[in-house]
């Protein structure tokens, strides 16, 4: 069979979009693409944004490969998931420009994933796969009954029809990612990377997936929740490929970066870079000194509260104090060049004391951003203690109390997000 993945040109125009806007590898399709060719598939795998295609030059190489099933994702990266842009206009313009020219078609993502109903009908998709998706992908290529294949969803005769609930991978065993070099070449981005020495190429590796902890603005239930370690021997093939085509700085998408002694000793004899987003409490001083020495530039700490009563509101379930997660924050300023104390915008915290202690980080070289604005995906528990289990309008309502809720933004967005249904009012029109 041949199958396109495709991941669409994004676009983030008055979207209350978080997450970074430069190009990075579709995980999610590297990992489908894989499975499928070992099945004997012949596989046409896009990237808008890397390619610099747009969705219709997109569509156009689609329907000249004439496949029998085309995949598109609903967020720009498995990076990106847990804080995608909430509007499906930029799937929905990629699938209005294939216009039925890519055989079936399947959305994979978290939209779907939590809501699986609105995003068939928004798409106008055949399936939408339900959960972590490269293992849903490659049966669907498989079998001629698609209503049969687990942790799927499709409309009949206007109903939605699931069958089963969210996948989560194995994981494990996936095995060493391949990506053509011109892509490799047109990945100048460092995720997340501050210092100034910014040699070759950028690229992203998921050394692990999930998460042991359930705090409560984290997008996870339907995707990427349970902890699962990826094989070494993978891990250490894949970062060598990358390495070998001129890649300089690696990026780890995961979820939690915990402590891998055997994978940073590793990386110490390795001529690269990389940066991880982690819990600063899950880190003795002796590994946070072999990060440093493995090659890390680059920290992304999720404290979110600088006081003990935030950081239990968010159910972060964390023993130390401020003060002791202070100075582990500057104990890895020490071996790390950047570091940062992500912060979130929390009612119970006193705005004398988070300026305090912002003030005591950042004079110690650690940055610890403005808090910002909680936004409460339908994935996330605080969605969920808020109007219970996501129905069909619970992006439109997270959308609607995050604008209704706060005066200012992200810094990352110019100008005050528009509603969810005027950004999806000329594509997702089926």
């Amino acid at each position: 069979m041949k199958v396109a993945l495709v991941n669409p040109f994004w676009t983030y125009e008055d979207s209350i979009y978080f997450g970074c806007r430069q190009p990075h590898l579709p995980l999610e399709l590297g990992y489908s693409k894989a499975l499928l060719e070992a099945d004997g598939h012949q596989v046409l795998m896009l990237d808008g944004q890397i390619q610099k295609l747009d969705n219709a030059a997109l569509a156009d190489r689609v329907a000249a490969f004439a496949p029998a099933m085309t995949v598109v994702s609903t967020a720009p990266t498995y990076l990106f998931w847990r804080c995608a842009p909430p509007e499906l206009r930029v799937p929905a313009d990629f699938l209005n420009s294939l216009a039925g020219r890519g055989g079936r078609t399947v959305a994979v993502g978290p939209h779907g994933s939590a809501t699986p109903a609105p995003t068939l009908r928004k798409l106008g998709v055949d399936v939408v796969v339900r959960g972590e998706c490269e293992e849903v992908v490659a049966e669907l290529a498989r079998r001629d009954n698609w209503n049969a294949v687990p942790h799927t969803a499709h409309l009949h005769e206007g109903k939605t029809v699931g069958n089963g609930g969210v996948h989560a991978s194995s994981f494990v065993g996936h095995p060493p990612l391949n990506w053509p070099s011109d892509w490799i070449a047109a990945h100048s981005h460092h995720h997340h990377r501050f210092d100034d020495d910014q040699v070759g190429f950028g690229a992203e590796v998921e050394a692990s997936r999930g998460c042991p902890y359930n705090c409560s603005f984290c997008a996870k239930i339907d995707f990427r929740d349970a902890y699962r370690r990826r094989n070494h021997d993978a891990i250490v093939t894949e970062i060598d490929r990358l390495i070998g085509q001129g890649v300089g700085y690696i990026y780890f998408i995961d979820e939690i970066f915990l402590p891998q002694k055997a994978l940073l000793e590793a990386l110490v004899d390795r001529d690269v870079k990389f940066g991880v987003q982690t819990r600063i409490d899950l880190w003795k001083p002796e590994l946070l000194e072999l990060l440093g020495a493995a090659g890390c530039v680059s920290i992304e700490a999720g404290l979110e509260s600088l006081t003990v009563e935030g950081r239990a509101m968010l159910a972060k379930r964390c023993r130390l104090g401020t003060e002791e997660l202070a100075a582990l924050l500057v104990n890895a300023r020490r071996h790390v060049p950047f570091v940062q104390a992500n912060l979130i915008g929390v009612i119970e915290d006193d705005p004398a004391l988070v300026d305090h202690w912002r003030k005591h980080l950042i004079d110690r070289g650690v940055w610890a951003n403005e808090p910002v604005p909680l936004y409460p995906y339908p994935s996330s528990p605080s969605y969920r203690e808020l109007w219970g289990e996501p129905d069909d309008l619970a992006w439109e309502r997270a959308h609607e109390h995050y604008l209704a809720s706060f005066r200012t933004f992200s810094d990352i967005q110019e100008k005050r997000p528009r509603a969810l249904a005027e950004l999806e009012a000329t594509c997702c029109s089926h």
